[in-house]
């Protein structure tokens, strides 16, 4: 199936705008990016991680790239945690809450490897990305998980961000506690050192920095449990490839 027609995110007013002129420079270094190659793609990210990083308008979303991911935080800033600073809270409805180390994520639950996509609801696209990490109902089962459990939160240590998939989502085998990608150890700028990756859906769905999971009852209320992009317009259900934008999204 096809991807859906791209829609640029709405950001909250607080976030830094980038001006006029910038915007356009983007654009001008974009065109460049096309016509000198992969190898000026490349150097064009890296000039302009500064901008899509607070990028406000969400137009670096279509600049060409080197087919590798383009760097977003909500904050504009990357949060930072060392392996020894890091906990995982998992809390709700589960029988034993706990605070998991990051040697309990990388060692002593199971370990999944996988090989799969990562799909930007902008349109970009890396493909056969190798992720490795728990599956989100193994870190569930160890948590014990309680009958009655509609839907679980997942909230970023950026302080701002958050997520939610619904219990059937959540079961899923391809939903990931990861902290390894491409190779090696989840980056800060990945959303290290763990982060969420939702496989069949939009890479809004894929929390970084993952601080907290929270299983709740009662059932999603849109107005109430929704993340931080849900809270923007975009859909709970975020399949790649089906529609991912709400009619009553704000303006």
């Amino acid at each position: 199936m096809e991807p859906s027609t791209p829609v640029l995110p709405e950001f909250p007013p607080e976030d830094r705008r980038v001006g006029r002129r910038a915007v356009l420079g983007m654009l001008g270094l974009g065109a460049a990016g096309v016509l000198w190659g992969a190898k000026a793609q490349s150097g064009l990210e890296r000039v302009l991680r500064p901008l899509t990083l607070n990028d406000s308008t969400g137009l670096s979303a279509f600049l060409p790239t080197s087919g590798r991911f383009r760097i977003y935080s909500v904050t504009g800033t990357m949060p930072s945690r060392t392996d020894a600073e890091y906990r995982l809270t998992v809390d709700g409805h589960v029988e034993r809450p706990a605070r998991l180390a990051i040697a309990d994520v990388r060692e002593r639950l199971p370990q999944t490897e996988m090989t799969k996509d990562f799909q930007c609801v902008t349109g970009w696209r890396v493909d056969d990305v190798e992720w490795k990490g728990v599956v989100l109902k193994d870190l569930l089962d160890d948590a014990g998980m309680m009958p009655g459990a509609s839907h679980v939160r997942f909230w970023s240590f950026d302080g701002v961000y958050t997520e939610t998939l619904t219990l059937e989502q959540a079961l899923r085998p391809d939903v990931l506690i990861a902290h390894e990608m491409l190779g090696g150890p989840v980056t800060q700028e990945h959303g290290g050192p763990v982060r969420l990756y939702v496989a069949p859906m939009y890479g809004y769905k894929s929390l970084k920095w993952l601080d907290r999971i929270e299983v709740v009852t009662g059932g999603l209320q849109l107005d109430s449990d929704p993340g931080y992009w849900e809270r923007l317009g975009y859909d709970v259900d975020a399949w790649v490839g089906d529609s991912n934008y709400r009619d009553d999204a704000p303006t």
